[in-house]
């Protein structure tokens, strides 16, 4: 049995540039981790089963999305069907569904990289990677494990490196659906494109405009009255974010203890998350494999 973490993500930004003729979306994004993470358990079965316990009952296993990774890597992980091994995973759930966190695509990730492992696949990073990509636009980078600059549907990564704030993360518990999302009609998809050099200017103060940047989907999320209340609380401290499709929002502190007293301020009806940024996923040290 081996245990495995699947960290959080945040999206410092968040534009749409373009669409392409299959309807996928073309998006800009740079994305770190923090420390809040899911906890995934997985124990190697007699049979070719592939199982997922999940400790929030509301996925189902038609939709778990590690079982859809277990399932790309099974056959690869056995020179006959004959010899096709089984997984139990049991998933320990922290991360808010529905909150633009990533924790489903970091859960899929975590499988993919601790099953190649287990499994003896022997696929490389990079091909994993590719795996990762027929399973969602996030899982890709959560393979990576480096903070990533992002571009085309989500598998073009540059990787980077930017402060590590703490953050307070506000989970509005509102769950947003991301086809909907992006299916909005009012959703912007015509940004400007920027260079990841002035983006990490800007993150550097080195350019004082710092409105090139937003979350498309901040406008559409801010429609829930949860959200907004959310967005409102936060603002009154520090400049606030959405992070992803939502609808969880979150800012940069300048350091721990105003995280932890913005949080205890926070509305009860809400959840509060004092967290890390992370340059490296804690998956990293468990890998074999090197990352660029």
């Amino acid at each position: 049995m081996q245990t495995w973490p699947a960290p959080a993500k945040l999206n410092l930004f968040l534009h749409i540039i373009g669409q392409r003729n299959d309807g996928y979306h073309l998006l800009q994004s740079a994305i770190q981790f923090i420390d809040l993470c899911d906890e995934l358990t997985f124990s190697l079965r007699a049979d070719d089963s592939v199982i997922c316990h999940n400790s929030d009952s509301s996925i189902s296993q038609q939709d778990d999305l590690c079982i859809k990774a277990a399932l790309l890597l099974q056959n690869r992980a056995a020179a006959k069907p004959e010899e096709r091994q089984g997984i139990v995973i049991k998933v320990k759930k922290r991360i808010p569904l529905g909150a633009g966190l990533g924790g489903g695509s970091s859960d899929a990730a975590t499988t993919l990289l601790a099953l190649n492992q287990i499994w003896k696949c022997g696929l490389t990073l990079q091909e994993l990677e590719q795996k990762a990509a027929q399973l969602g636009a996030d899982v890709p980078v959560f393979v990576r494990g480096q903070a990533s600059w992002v571009e085309g549907i989500g598998e073009q990564l540059s990787s980077i490196t930017i402060e590590e704030p703490w953050y307070v993360v506000v989970f509005p518990n509102v769950h947003l659906n991301t086809q909907q999302m992006f299916a909005d009609p009012k959703l912007t998809r015509n940004c400007v494109p920027i260079r990841i050099r002035d983006f990490l200017q800007m993150r550097e103060g080195k350019l004082a405009d710092l409105g090139d940047t937003q979350n498309v989907f901040e406008s559409i999320a801010r429609q829930q009255p949860a959200v907004e209340s959310a967005f409102q609380y936060l603002q009154e401290y520090v400049p606030a974010r959405l992070t992803g499709t939502g609808s969880a929002i979150f800012a940069a502190c300048a350091s721990k203890q105003q995280a932890e007293e913005i949080a205890a301020n926070c509305p009860k009806e809400f959840f509060t998350y004092v967290t890390k940024g992370l340059n490296c996923s804690p998956v990293i040290s468990l890998n074999e494999y090197n990352h660029p």
